[in-house]
């Protein structure tokens, strides 16, 4: 049988799009179908790492645990990760490419081997799984990219695959959102779209009404479901638009997070949040308070990043805070805390010579080549200082994507061994540590010391599960599923 596919498109980034093609996958897996998400090129600075070692977007990676699926490079063959000023890290087929301004990226790349990538991937999924829920970027109504666009209808013309329109009636203007999309397309894409979904309602159904059915007269295509705003799921967050709409709670442990302008993977934090804990996102010293924590986050470029930290004045701040908070760095934020930096080839962004870290691990860190470490990795916690004396021995999973290698000093310990190497690193007195590990607080563990609460912590695939199961009931009760597959000719 051919592969049946199903594109989801939106009127505007974050209206949705990663979250339906989620909740389909989760609703065809338990129907019985064997299906596989795919997204021809996402921009996000939350990436994943397959079983293989290559680099996927986060996004695709939830889909995959939605469909009962490992993740794989062909979900998401082109990433493109934001370094500021117009320039990005291209990653093609899971690696490195190369570093491009918008222009070329367009001009030189994205109709060349971008396409061809795409092409390639999608082919190969096809091969193997019966149907394909595919995620568009953005809207496929800009029209300045509109041949040029490898991400929206050229993929529902590839993929021959119906189109469904999610709007975000959260944000206002859902109507003319909607209107404005359709009539930008193409006659061709036009024909293509074949029902709206409206997303995230709070209200009266009855005073909609007159809307949808208004709407469905000016686009002739029917609104096939409205899904009001689900409350409470424990998902990882889509993008860094959602840190802007994140409610500050009071919780059982209060977590600052400095909120880097190439802030990356910042998903790593959301298993707090789960628990409770009161996870504040923050870009002046002055709101930074006496936390029980603090971390530095992944950093998309650890040289400006750490920059702005200094020039923001929250150094001496956060160093002043050492023995009453404990200090965390991930990734890029763990490279920080060091005393130096060292980038002589210029391999980040072109800045070249030696800045100096925090100081509050003793750890250096080195740029040789344009070239990232990628890999799944598992070990043990093998130091007994600070909050790991409560949990020496147990196994911690988790994922590296950076660039550069650290070496220690005689006053800094690794803390966890992996089965060929060692991870992160400690200080004497146990109150400052970090680690290359994405993905390092999904497992208990680790939570569990740092809140000195066990009530609640699960590991958070199993959290993510269950929320997409009640997502999933809840999409079936609002969108008319038999017009759904009658769409995808089912």
């Amino acid at each position: 049988m051919k592969t049946k596919s199903l594109m989801i498109q939106g009127t505007t980034s974050y209206a949705g799009k990663t979250f339906m093609v989620a909740v389909l996958c989760r609703i065809f897996r338990d129907a019985g179908y064997k299906v596989a998400p795919f997204k021809s090129q996402n921009t996000s600075l939350n990436s994943y790492v397959t079983p293989d070692g290559l680099e996927i977007s986060r996004a695709q990676a939830l889909q995959a645990l939605a469909s009962g699926i490992e993740p794989e490079v062909n979900m998401n063959p082109v990433l493109v990760k934001p370094m500021g000023e117009s320039k990005a890290q291209v990653i093609l087929n899971g690696k490195p490419f190369a570093d491009m301004e918008a222009g070329k990226y367009y001009r030189d790349f994205a109709m060349s081997k971008g396409m061809k990538s795409v092409k390639r991937a999608y082919e190969a999924l096809s091969k193997e799984y019966e149907m394909i829920i595919i995620e568009g970027a953005g809207s496929p109504a800009e029209i300045n990219l509109y041949d040029r666009d490898i991400a929206n209808m050229r993929i529902a013309d590839l993929a021959e695959a119906p189109v469904i329109l999610v709007a975000d009636i959260d944000r206002g203007g859902v109507f003319a959102s909607i209107y404005g999309t359709y009539s930008l397309l193409r006659e061709e894409h036009q024909n293509r779209l074949k029902g709206v979904i409206i997303n995230k309602f709070r209200g009266d159904l009855g005073i909609l009404e007159p809307g949808l059915r208004e709407i469905e007269k000016l686009t002739y295509k029917p609104v096939i479901g409205v899904i009001p705003y689900i409350h409470d799921l424990k998902l990882p967050f889509e993008d860094s638009v959602s840190l802007n709409d994140m409610e500050e709670k009071a919780g059982s442990i209060d977590i600052a997070v400095l909120k880097f302008p190439r802030i990356s993977n910042f998903t790593d934090l959301d298993p707090f949040i789960y628990d409770g804990a009161q996870v504040r996102y923050i870009d002046v010293p002055e709101k930074l308070g006496s936390p029980d924590i603090i971390i530095l986050p992944g950093s998309k470029n650890t040289f400006q990043d750490l920059d702005w930290l200094n020039n923001k004045g929250f150094s001496d701040k956060i160093k002043g805070l050492q023995g009453q908070s404990k200090i965390i760095g991930l990734c890029g934020g763990y490279q920080m805390l060091g005393n130096h930096i060292i980038d002589e080839s210029g391999v980040e962004k072109g800045v070249k010579g030696k800045v100096k870290g925090l100081g509050l691990l003793d750890i250096e860190t080195t740029f040789e080549e344009y070239s990232k470490t990628t890999r799944r990795v598992e070990g043990k916690i093998i130091s007994n200082k600070g909050i790991f004396n409560k949990v020496k021995g147990s196994t911690v999973k988790g994922y590296e994507i950076h660039m550069g290698n650290t070496t220690l000093g005689k006053d800094a310990e690794s803390f966890i061994q992996l089965k060929d190497s060692q991870d992160g690193a400690i200080n004497k007195n146990g109150d400052v540590f970090g680690t290359y590990l994405h993905g390092i607080f999904d497992l208990p563990p680790l939570r569990i010391a740092l809140s000195n609460n066990s009530e609640g912590i699960s590991d958070t695939t199993e959290i993510w599960s269950e929320s997409l199961g009640k997502a999933a009931e809840i999409v079936k009760q609002n969108l008319d599923l038999k017009q759904v597959y009658k769409i995808m000719g089912l």
